[in-house]
């Protein structure tokens, strides 16, 4: 696994904007993705050509690739996605394992 990246991690995957395809929904490109993508804006400010950031979630780690969670999974090369917080399990607050009376 290259770069630390595992599963449960949240990272960024930067796309270029293809076009509008409707009012609130724009086409990108994410890199060394074969299938079109299209993701939600409703502030109408982004135009063709400009990079955006998606983040998600890491689902599946593989040894050059990586499987997102961007609605729908995507798999990109895992040197695409950048790290950008890494999963903490939560802290057991009881022991499992009853105190003895």
């Amino acid at each position: 696994m290259a770069k630390g990246i595992k599963v449960g991690d949240e990272v960024a995957i930067t796309a270029t904007v293809r076009k509008r395809v409707t009012e609130d929904r724009v086409s990108v490109s994410i890199p060394n993705y074969g299938f079109p993508h299209s993701i939600v804006d409703r502030t109408s400010t982004l135009k063709k050509g400009q990079r955006i950031e998606l983040t998600g979630d890491v689902l599946r780690v593989d040894e050059n690739t990586v499987t997102v969670n961007l609605s729908p999974p995507v798999t990109v090369d895992i040197d695409v996605a950048r790290l950008v917080t890494s999963y903490v399990p939560p802290k057991r607050k009881a022991p499992l394992v009853d105190k003895a009376t």
